[in-house]
């Protein structure tokens, strides 16, 4: 694989030899000036080259790939898959498709398939057999596909693999060098990935000929457009209080809040509509169809806020997104960077916002230093300036309701008036009461200063015996954000960190990259989980099984045991590989499935 710098020679589409159907649409849109990994990457597919190309999202990479390939079709009577693209989720396959159909529009009877599970079978092997251009997809249903007989892969002449980290961390690597075994036929073949991991590196010296590696380094991946800042919330009450707080003091057109279970999108979703916003929950369990149409309703103005995990979000473009809230942080700065790329889209001013634990604020200087930004504190907007905002919003209110016809309740008010001997103003102060009595205007200020002295002298007390145990503890403490638990299985039952990972991820919901460092004793074992695990979820892990035995989780005091010691080799797990193809394997089961797309 040689690697190649950037080079900015060509200016324009035309210098890259894009024909004139494709000049005509990127015209249209809008598109003169390619960004630097279309600059380097479109002549080369255009050359029959194999490539690997390292870029972030909002890099403009699809449509690097994207409009070469599109050029190179043989459209015919005969139609026959020539292009495959593999895509970790749904969401970025449909997003995929949707961006060949946008550059092809002007390439007469195109055909474009996106494959992916959740989407009934019958559909899709219609379309397979009336035949197709462009088949893009998730590994497993294009795994069905191919061994159903039903995609034919002796036909494609380019291969694209979109997003190589992200299948890793999902745990398809295995699949998708099935898939690749399969296509034998294959002439040329693209890799992108935002990052380089050994295992994507290996794929690329196996199945790549003679690459070129093109990288474009991820400065525009957020930074410049997008204002950061974080805020510490100590527990999921005051999480709670505090987007509830920030929500009401902001001004925002649509807004993504990440968290990290599919539990809280519905739980934190409820919470906001039930305040009176308009907000819907995006995760993997949600149908597919369900899933588009809240997307074209946060894209319409229907939906103001979505509250959605990461896996749901991927691929997810909507220009309107002015705010994005971690509400969870994530512990993959990558995934930081992803996850604040869904705003600032379109040359737009973008707003992302952390929430971060006390324990969680050692994490903020790695994000700093993979973003490349400063991060600033933002302090709580104060009551007083939560009351200023709703005394204004209510007057706006009246104001926009005194344009309107009024004549009937005016009559009704000063009858009032004239048969209780009162003015006009203390009627309009009594209605206001009215309005006001299940949902109070005004937000009331806490007096109680003692209790809340009392709590912090509880919290300090709390964290010096924390520090003190931690001292005397002779093993590594948790990472920041992580609480160590104990589970009543052990080396003596035959559990393996792969059967912990599996369990916990399935049965709690948790993505595996949360689950942190395993330790297996010959009774027990220990497990890193993020800090402020929800009540439910604990007790319905404490009831769950591994190896035929109940878990019993719970929540340890002590960092580690001083009379047992750790196979550091066996016991440590970082990205444990049977840990990974354990939970990967349910992931599957729920997965079924400048330009800047």
């Amino acid at each position: 694989m040689s690697n190649k710098n950037l080079r900015h020679v060509s200016q324009n589409f035309a210098d890259l030899g894009l024909n004139t159907l494709l000049l005509k649409t990127l015209e249209k849109s809008g598109y003169s000036t390619p960004t630097p990994i279309q600059k380097e990457m479109i002549p080369h597919l255009l050359g029959e080259r194999d490539v690997v190309g390292q870029a972030q999202t909002g890099t403009g990479k699809t449509a690097a790939f994207a409009l070469p390939l599109l050029q190179k079709l043989k459209i015919d009577k005969h139609t026959k898959p020539q292009v495959l693209v593999l895509a970790p989720t749904r969401e970025l396959a449909i997003q995929v498709s949707d961006s060949f159909k946008k550059y092809g529009e002007n390439i007469k009877q195109l055909k474009v398939l996106p494959i992916y599970g959740g989407q009934e079978y019958s559909v899709q092997l219609q379309q397979l057999k009336r035949g197709v251009h462009i088949v893009v997809g998730t590994p497993g249903r294009i795994m069905d596909h191919i061994r159903r007989g039903s995609l034919k892969v002796d036909s494609i002449d380019s291969f694209v693999l979109d997003e190589a980290d992200e299948m890793l961390k999902m745990g398809f690597l295995e699949d998708v060098e099935w898939i690749l075994q399969q296509s034998s036929a294959v002439k040329q073949i693209a890799l992108f990935s935002a990052t380089m991991p050994n295992s994507i590196r290996r794929i690329a010296q196996n199945y790549l000929n003679d690459s070129v590696e093109i990288t474009v380094k991820g400065k525009t991946v957020t930074a410049s457009k997008i204002e950061q800042k974080y805020i510490i919330t100590n527990g999921q009450k005051a999480k709670h209080q505090a987007l509830e707080r920030i929500l009401e003091a902001m001004d925002f057109d649509g807004m993504l809040i990440f968290v990290r279970t599919k539990i809280q999108t519905v739980e934190i979703a409820e919470q906001l509509n039930s305040l009176g916003y308009n907000c819907g929950p995006l995760n993997g369990d949600i149908p597919q169809n369900q899933r588009l149409r809240m997307i074209d309703q946060l894209k319409s103005g229907k939906l103001d806020l979505v509250v959605a995990t990461d896996v749901a979000a991927r691929g997810l473009d909507v220009e309107r997104i002015s705010h994005v809230i971690n509400y969870d942080v994530p512990y993959d700065t990558e995934a930081y960077i992803h996850r604040i790329g869904r705003t600032g889209r379109a040359g737009r001013e973008g707003h992302a916002l952390l929430f971060l634990h006390p324990r969680e604020k050692k994490l903020l200087k790695s994000i700093e230093r993979q973003t490349g930004g400063k991060i600033s504190l933002m302090t709580l907007p104060s009551i007083a300036e939560i009351n200023e905002r709703r005394i204004e919003n209510f007057k706006a209110k009246l104001t926009m309701n005194l344009s309107g016809d009024t004549a009937f309740f005016k009559k009704l008010i000063g009858s009032y008036c004239q048969e209780n001997d009162i003015s006009e103003i203390q009627v309009a102060a009594a209605l206001v009461k009215m309005l006001n009595q299940k949902s109070p205007l005004l937000l009331q200020e806490s007096n109680n200063k003692s209790k809340q002295k009392r709590k912090k002298r509880s919290e300090e007390t709390s964290s010096t015996q924390i520090k003190k145990t931690r001292k005397k503890n002779s093993g590594k403490s948790p990472e920041p954000g992580m609480d160590r638990y104990r589970l009543e299985v052990g080396e003596s039952h035959g559990v393996q960190p792969s059967n912990i990972v599996g369990a916990i991820a399935n049965e709690a919901d948790i993505d595996s990259q949360y689950i942190g460092r395993i330790s297996i004793f010959n009774k027990y074992s220990t497990v890193d989980l993020p800090y402020g695990m929800p009540g439910h979820i604990l007790k319905h892990l404490q009831k769950a099984r591994v190896c035929n035995r109940m878990m019993l989780l719970r929540r340890e005091a002590l960092s580690l045991p001083q009379n047992e010691t750790e196979n550091g080799s066996k016991r440590k797990r970082s990205k444990h590989k049977s840990a990974k193809k354990t939970h990967n394997n349910s992931s599957r089961k729920r997965s079924p499935g400048n330009i800047t797309h």
